[in-house]
């Protein structure tokens, strides 16, 4: 079955320098054969190497907000794929092989969120789906009505009941993915004193939100000091950064 890398990049929040590092990222951690594919309203900038489509179509009068354009990875035919595809946020590190992703037995697994323990939501920071199986959640998206955020908190929350009604929710190993808020800061207050832990059997690290993993590397002031963070110079074995 085809195996397919895609990620999703529109308006101006990240620039292409994200994509391209997640592009040199995955063919340094990723041996196995696939396609690496960019859903893009803007492709300039993009290496040489990354497959580029237009963006999926998508109803823009039903986005509560911009990240619910995610749900449009689940038309029913998604440009030429087919197979399998692990989608990956921008904002990500790679430290390992990205193999056992497609590997894991299941038919949709994403990051069981670390800030809802008790609830099924998952994080689509990293998830694995089959193309065009899941048509019905964008279908049940637009049957939605305005109060949806009354409901639903974002579109991965509306994502992980979908799927969970469907009897098909299924979680990453709770090591794979690393929260670097969640899971390599130090503590408040020897943030100040100490780098960021990292997390020895994590194959991915997730940046959701402040720092960026740029604003890691650097060092980074959060509101109040709580979220400071002293430059995080491990990150350099992983993180392969854009070169000019």
């Amino acid at each position: 079955m085809d195996k397919n890398v895609i990620c999703i990049k529109w308006g101006t929040k990240f620039g292409a320098e994200y994509v391209n590092n997640l592009y040199r990222m995955v063919e340094k951690n990723l041996s196995i054969p696939h396609r690496f594919v960019c859903f893009t309203d803007k492709p300039e900038g993009l290496a040489k190497g990354i497959e580029v489509r237009d963006l999926p179509p998508f109803n823009e009068k039903k986005i509560p907000d911009k990240a619910w354009r995610k749900l449009s990875l689940f038309n029913e035919q998604l440009s030429d794929l087919h197979g399998t595809a692990l989608f990956l946020d921008l904002d990500i590190v790679i430290k390992d092989d990205l193999t056992p992703f497609f590997e894991k037995e299941g038919d949709f697994i994403i990051i069981k969120d670390w800030d809802f323990p008790k609830d099924i939501i998952g994080n689509s920071s990293v998830f694995r789906f089959e193309i065009g199986k899941y048509p019905y959640v964008l279908e049940n998206f637009y049957k939605e009505d305005n109060t949806i955020r009354d409901r639903y908190k974002n579109e991965q929350a509306f994502l992980s009941h979908q799927i969970y009604d469907k009897g098909l929710l299924q979680y990453w190993d709770k090591s794979w993915c690393i929260s670097f808020k969640r899971g390599c800061l130090q503590p408040f207050p020897l943030n100040f004193f100490k780098e960021p832990i990292d997390p020895p059997n994590a194959k991915i690290i997730v940046f959701h939100g402040r720092p960026t993993p740029e604003q890691a590397l650097a060092g980074f002031a959060g509101k109040g000091g709580f979220r400071y963070v002293k430059p995080t110079k491990w990150l350099n074995k992983y993180y392969v950064k854009e070169t000019v």
